[in-house]
């Protein structure tokens, strides 16, 4: 068994992937890949939209408690989770992969097939990940592998937009499990060449303007909220976002009014600000205040004498940054697994579910399932589950190397 701070060397890992139980387990992922495509079609087609991922989750939980793991259930927040005892309890490794998608509630799900590729919102982010939880704990059972350390599997909810991390935020905070996980790895989205062992920090924020609103012809003159944010908007848009450290804002949502001829009362934008360092984003914030401030100002200031705009600035959600570092145990195993399997391992920066536990000292990354996407986040969506064996070989070999491979 494997410390979390300590590194393990190649070796051990050529030695745990030669062992004939992962050979099993192995095979079983090759003889699968239909089974895998029918599955994530299955659970990608279950809707998840944000703060409803509760079908998902029981989904998931029936299918955890056909493959055995322990106490499957729901947390107080909508977490599915399900534990895969070990021959001791630490080190307890949580796998995650996150129920939500960011799509609203009645976006057609319905899943299509071209040319071998699955085409649905959210079928890649992150269908595939869930799919990988499923494959990983029955590749563990059907080859009889015993562990070391224990597993639980996490169906996280939360990790998409304004979701802010709330599953992770349970798990590591508040749920019974809190101060028990040594370590964590979310699987999120495809590929293999990527090992995301950087937290990257966001703030994502709502901005109201509220006025008094009005006819278009006969209170012309008097402020309006849609033209104030307009001000604020091309105020922001000036901001010199550098490319190092890299730092980026996006007014990603605006709505108000009620006619084409009517003077909104209200109006809103939802704004993401992000960088790889907490300075510069702080910066940014600063900047997003005072241009959102002067842009109520200035329209106040050329409207005709009456009721002012009312600014509200909203934080919707922050995501914490840090870093697990690259010389860590998990980061080491998951380089040189990577590495095993003819792939140049690529240390990158990302906002996942990661970002809670990294900046909890907890070692954490997030690793992609096997696999290749495109078009994410837009109902054009794709996902071609081709090399998806080699993902999934490459976690549970990053797993075993961490809670180890039980001895007959």
């Amino acid at each position: 068994m494997v410390s979390t701070s300590t590194s393990l060397p190649a070796r051990t890992l050529e030695e745990l992937a030669k062992a004939p139980k992962v050979q099993t387990a192995f095979q079983f992922f090759e003889a699968n890949a239909d089974a895998f495509t029918r599955a994530q079609i299955a659970i990608s087609s279950v809707p998840a939209p944000p703060f409803a991922e509760r079908e998902r989750a029981e989904y998931l939980r029936r299918k955890f408690q056909e493959l055995r793991l322990e106490h499957p259930g729901l947390d107080k927040e909508g977490n599915c989770i399900g534990l895969r005892r070990g021959r001791s309890r630490e080190p307890l490794l949580a796998i995650s992969a996150h129920l939500d998608t960011v799509f609203p509630a009645g976006t057609d799900v319905t899943v299509r097939q071209e040319q071998g590729k699955l085409f649905a919102p959210g079928i890649a982010d992150d269908a595939c990940g869930l799919v990988a939880l499923m494959a990983l704990a029955q590749a563990l059972e059907v080859a009889g592998i015993e562990t070391e350390g224990s597993l639980l599997f996490v169906g996280s909810v939360g990790e998409e937009g304004e979701g802010n991390l709330r599953g992770v935020r349970h798990l590591f905070t508040e749920g019974s499990w809190a101060s028990l996980v040594n370590a964590f790895i979310s699987f999120d989205g495809p590929g293999l060449d990527r090992i995301i062992n950087r937290a990257l920090g966001s703030k994502r924020f709502r901005v109201t303007m509220r006025g008094a609103g009005g006819h278009s012809w006969s209170d012309f003159g008097i402020a309006n909220p849609v033209h104030a944010l307009g001000r604020a908007i091309a105020r922001l848009v000036s901001y010199p976002a550098p490319a190092v450290p890299r730092t980026t804002f996006n007014v990603g949502r605006i709505e108000g009014g009620k006619s084409i001829n009517a003077i909104p009362s209200e109006a809103f934008i939802d704004v993401d600000l992000r960088s790889t360092d907490e300075r510069e984003l702080r910066r940014l914030e600063a900047f997003f205040r005072r241009a959102m401030r002067e842009g109520a100002d200035e329209e106040n200031a050329n409207r005709r004498p009456g009721t002012p705009l009312e600014l509200n600035i909203q934080l919707l959600g922050e995501r914490p940054s840090g870093e697990t570092p690259a010389d860590s145990a998990i980061v080491e195993v998951a380089l040189e697994a990577t590495r095993m399997f003819g792939v140049k391992p690529l240390l990158d920066q990302a906002s996942t579910d990661s970002n809670l536990p990294i900046s909890l000292g907890i070692p954490a990354i997030t690793l992609g399932a096997g696999g290749t996407s495109g078009n994410s986040h837009t109902l054009e969506e794709w996902y071609d589950p081709r090399d998806r064996a080699l993902g999934l070989k490459r976690a549970l070999l990053v797993i075993l190397g961490l809670v180890g491979l039980a001895q007959d």
